[in-house]
């Protein structure tokens, strides 16, 4: 008997809610908050725009629409990665 095959794999990083300070990204077992006075890019996009993410690699999250690219480790401990955008702030 051979097993069935399994579908493909889900995403790994997907957006799980959005307010208006922010929003949360579940990357595989870890939620993560993004506020928009750290990461001011995302402030005035549509939600279908913050909604299509990419977990290229293990540290590296994309949105292709925005072309915004971060590590995890900068959005994990944004403090110690000070260089921000100003754009509309």
């Amino acid at each position: 008997m051979t097993s069935a095959m399994h579908g493909e794999s889900t995403s790994l990083v997907e957006v799980t809610n959005i307010s208006q300070h922010g929003f949360w990204l579940l990357i595989e077992n870890e939620e993560l908050f993004l506020p928009f006075s750290e990461f001011p890019w995302f402030r005035n996009v549509t939600i279908g725009k913050i909604l299509h993410v990419e977990l290229p690699s293990p540290n590296h999250i994309y949105w292709p629409e925005l072309d915004v690219d971060l590590a995890v480790e900068s959005v994990r401990q944004p403090k110690q990665f000070p260089l921000i955008s100003h754009l509309g702030v």
